[in-house]
């Protein structure tokens, strides 16, 4: 109702079509453009250069902007900066994006004009947008925004000074960063082709590791380094979502270097129960310790399409429709430990360990019981009611947690010994059991 209201009123102050006005509107706003910044635009667009209003932001904290605010002045420090490539309507246009402080707080920005920022400027930002992000404020820096160079800078703590220049460690590293700067092994890499926006393109894709941990990363703009596995430092990275995780992505600004060192990565997982991992919404190297309760549906074997590799049923496939499936072999486990449940994902190579047998065993036996679904039986009579080690990257999302699994072992600990801790450090229930004893 909002954005119908403002698109009537510039029509009227305008002279121009209300539609068209409004269609431009809701481009702009759509693209995350604040309103206030998009009426402005849209002013300076059809020949009007005044501002959209006569009243003077309000000078505030960085801790004290929130979503609801139109416009504000803020002085304060620039953690990051750093810029990436986005595409409206058609066209690409470069933003700068990245963390600004006082010593009130930290806020994300995103500049879609060149202002020159760097890590360590000391800036007054002078009718700055602010939008809801994430459910956070962060503030849009545009052409009506002012900048000058502030003569106080303001005295941020340790903790937010350590932040300038974006550098960190990989488990540190959250969904959305920007201008982030790492220092990493190449672990895994392994060019591929994807029909980007342009058409076909060729990305970088693998996982990247230090002493704090792993995370998956793409490059979209293959840098020879990377390819080559050696050890790198790259400036000015972001993070983005994928499958439930935290990925590391390389862009053609960002800045990638061989290192003359080498870079030690840990060996040691993070070790879970079950409820605290699925808590933390998707990570990406997990140990979970629980019991295998049930074998789900779509289990031992399967067919998949031999064009997307999902699982078909019935020879058909959503996106292909009718093929002819390839025969392979899956487990989805459902593991518990006492805190949650979550579904674990064994690929081939794990389930053939499990099955105790091939792809081509698994076929025969189908073909002797004249029902595949003997495959499963098998596994569902080995694994169930036993307590398993599983390491791999836990995704959570609408469909529930799912565990990719990279390594399915029984456990070694004893079954009374860990039923013992388990009461242990539930106080409730140990005396619970003492009585019904």
């Amino acid at each position: 109702m909002e954005l119908d209201e403002r698109a009537e009123d510039l029509a009227s102050d305008l002279g121009v079509d209300k539609e068209e006005v409004k269609a431009d509107l809701q481009n702009l706003v759509e693209y995350s453009v604040p309103l206030d910044e998009a009426t402005q635009s849209l002013r300076r667009k059809y020949g009007d250069g005044s501002s959209g209003g006569s009243v003077t932001p309000s000078s505030k904290d960085v801790g004290e902007v929130s979503p609801d605010d139109g416009n504000v002045t803020v002085t304060g420090v620039v953690l990051t900066a750093g810029k990436r490539s986005i595409r409206y309507q058609g066209d690409d246009h470069v933003i700068v994006e990245g963390r600004f402080a006082d010593d009130t707080g930290a806020i994300d920005y995103t500049a879609w004009e060149d202002f020159g920022l760097e890590p360590g400027d000391t800036i007054t930002a002078g009718n700055a947008g602010v939008r809801e992000w994430d459910g956070q404020p962060e503030l849009n820096l545009g052409e009506s925004t002012s900048l000058s160079v502030a003569e106080d800078a303001p005295a941020i703590d340790d903790e937010l000074r350590a932040e300038i220049g974006g550098e960190a460690q990989l488990a540190a590293l959250e969904t959305g960063d920007r201008a982030r700067t790492v220092e990493v092994a190449v672990l895994e890499c392994e060019r591929r082709t994807i029909d980007g926006r342009d058409g076909e393109t060729d990305i970088l894709s693998g996982v990247f590791g230090d002493e704090s941990g792993r995370l998956p990363f793409t490059n979209w703009d293959p840098a020879p380094e990377i390819e080559n596995g050696d050890a790198v430092r790259i400036e000015n990275a972001y993070v983005q979502e994928f499958r439930g995780v935290p990925e590391v992505n390389v862009s053609e600004f960002s800045q990638v270097s061989t290192l003359e060192r080498e870079v030690d990565v840990g060996a040691e997982t993070t070790t879970m129960a079950v409820g605290e991992a699925v808590d933390t919404g998707g990570i990406y190297d997990v140990e979970l310790v629980g019991n295998v309760i049930a074998i789900r549906d779509g289990s031992g074997l399967i067919q998949r399409c031999p064009e997307c590799y999902r699982v078909i049923q019935k020879g058909q496939c959503r996106t292909h429709g009718e093929v002819d499936g390839v025969d392979d072999l899956r487990v989805k486990a459902i593991l518990d430990d006492g805190t949650g449940a979550l579904t674990v994902v064994l690929d081939d190579e794990l389930t053939q360990q499990v099955y105790g047998g091939t792809l081509e065993d698994a076929l025969e036996a189908a073909r002797e019981a004249m029902d595949q679904e003997v495959v499963a039986d098998e596994i569902r009579d080995r694994v169930v009611g036993r307590e398993y080690r599983v390491r791999g990257h836990l995704s959570v999302d609408e469909y529930g947690a799912n565990l990719d699994a990279e390594s399915f072992a029984e456990s070694e600990h004893d079954p009374e010994e860990r039923a013992r801790d388990f009461l242990e450090d539930h106080d409730g229930l140990a005396t619970t059991a003492e009585v019904s004893r």
